[in-house]
Formats: structure tokens, sequence, C-alpha cells
């Protein structure tokens, strides 16, 4: 195995050779992140990991709910006060938009608030009824002013581009190594992929589709692919059970509370990653319908009951 050093410990990125391609591996967006590279020089290889490393944290940097310095955190903490965004932002807060509207609300990049009160952390502690019943007035695309690139949101309430953010790095690094090279690869942040072609004996990628009840231990199947993004919902790693029920940590922006009756997880592939992220979770949001909703959109997907 090759390993690089990369001065800033954030990047820290290691690369082997596995059989008839290249692996490099770093850790963003609170995920494992893996870029598989058909064969490519060895020098060819490690800058492109690094580029992808360095893509994968300018997304974290910029959109984390969880850093100070972040675009998100300026937005949040405004206290009602209007915040102009940049271009790349702005087209986030446009998809932002539209998926709200497409989903007649069930998606909704202000619901972040309820994780004031949901942890998602495998044991059986549900939150009051009243305490999330006292967070709904804080939810709602509808009561943001987006006059681009002006976001005004009201005191108390927040953005969070959780449901999209890693699924946008993923197809952002794709461009960026697409622009570099014209091997084929894989780019996969924690289980959200897209692959640029196939692989050099002209045999598509093999997807392992992962098991949500014992997650990074089994697949449950495979799925084949020369080209396009592939995401997964679930709650496969955050969901809480209590009396024999398991309540996922998909939430209703509406009710404040799980989907019921949804697919263990859901993995769909689309032309982007962030197209394949949004189905699968608007999928989940569709609870016993999930299924139904998927095949109505014409895509290639795998759903775990």
């Amino acid at each position: 195995m090759a390993t690089r050093a990369i001065s800033d410990p954030q990047l820290a990125s290691t690369l082997s050779h596995e059989r008839d391609h290249w692996k490099g591996r770093f850790f963003a967006m609170a995920s494992p992140c893996e870029v598989l590279l058909n064969e490519v020089a060895h020098r060819d290889a490690a800058e492109l990991v690094e580029i992808a490393a360095a893509e994968a944290a300018r997304i974290e940097r910029k959109f984390s709910r969880y850093r100070a310095d972040s675009v998100v955190q300026l937005i949040n903490t405004a206290r009602g006060q209007r915040v102009e965004v940049d271009e790349e932002t702005a087209k986030l807060l446009d998809y932002a938009a539209e998926c709200y509207a497409i989903s007649d609300g069930l998606f909704d990049v202000t619901s972040g608030v309820l994780r004031r009160v949901w942890k998602f952390d495998g044991s059986d502690r549900l939150p009051p009824s009243a305490a999330v019943e006292a967070l709904l007035p804080l939810i709602g695309w509808d009561k943001v002013t987006w006059d681009r690139p002006w976001i005004t949101l009201p005191a108390g309430m927040e953005i969070d581009f959780g449901g999209i953010g890693k699924e946008y790095a993923v197809d952002t690094t794709a461009t960026l190594l697409r622009s570099r090279t014209a091997a084929g690869f894989v780019v996969n942040y924690g289980g959200d992929l897209y692959v640029s072609g196939p692989r050099r004996s002209g045999k598509d990628w093999v997807i392992g589709v992962d098991d949500p009840l014992a997650t990074g231990e089994h697949s449950v199947g495979s799925l084949t692919i020369a080209r396009g993004g592939i995401a997964t919902s679930g709650d496969a790693r955050r969901f809480l059970l209590k009396d024999g029920v398991r309540y996922s940590h998909i939430l209703n922006p509406k009710t404040g509370w799980p989907v019921t009756a949804a697919p263990h997880s859901v993995t769909v592939i689309a032309d982007t990653c962030i197209e394949a992220g949004i189905l699968a979770t608007l999928a989940m949001l569709q609870g016993p319908d999930a299924e139904t909703f998927l095949t109505e959109q014409e895509v290639k997907f795998w759903a775990n009951r």
C-alpha cells in the first residue's frame, strides 16, 4: 500500500492498488470516503484522490451546520435579517425550494430544528409529544423569504442541507475528476456514489447494497452500473427502538414524527447522485407507498423491508 501524507490533517488520505484499480480513502462529512480509479499512473491517482479530498472538505466547510464559519451558520444566526449568498449557495437553495414544491412540503430544509429533541442513537428514548409540537412553528420553507440572492429566515428558524449536501459533494467531486481524467472512476462518500463510466475491462461496476439491519457487515444484493448516481436513504445507522417499533430518523416535517411503514432502506440509481438522493428520501417519506412512488418515477431502485 502506498500512503500519502498531506499537510492538512483533515485531508489525510491513503491510496492503495487493488487488482485492476486504485482505491483512495479519506474521511469527510462524518463519513468514510472512497475514490476508485481505473488504471492510471500512481502519481495521477494520488493527485486525483487529493483533489477529491479537498473538494469534500470544501463542501463540508461551506455548508456544514456544525461549523461556525459556514454559510449555513451565517444564515441561521442572522436573527431575522436578510443574508446575501453566493451563486453556489443560491443554486442549492433553488434546488431545496424545488424539492419542497414537488414533494408538497415533505422535503423541507427547515426541518433540521427537530434534531433538538430527536436523538437517533439506537435507544428507546422518544421525545415528549409537547416538545415536538413546540418546534413545528419553526418549520416550513413557505415561511422563508427567498429573493435570490437574498434569504431571510424568521428568527429561530434554521436551514440544514444535510438531506442533499453529501450527494451534492459527490457530484461536484465527480465533475472535478472528469475534467482531469478520461479514466473511469467511482466517488463514494458514505454510501452515496457517482460512477463515471465502465471499468477498463468494459464491464460495469458492481455496487453492493448494504443490509440495513446489519450495516457494514452484510450485503443484501448488488447493483451493476456503468454511469450515474446511486444514493441510499434508510434507518440503518440512525433509529430508535421502543416496544418493538423501529423509529426511522426520517421525519415528516409536517408532524415532527418519524415516517411510518416505510422500507428499512431504499437505494436509487439516477443520472446524478443528488437526484438519486432526493428520490430515495422522497420515497421513504411516502411510507407504505415508497415502492409505488419510485416505480412511477421510472428509476431503478432496491427497497429493503
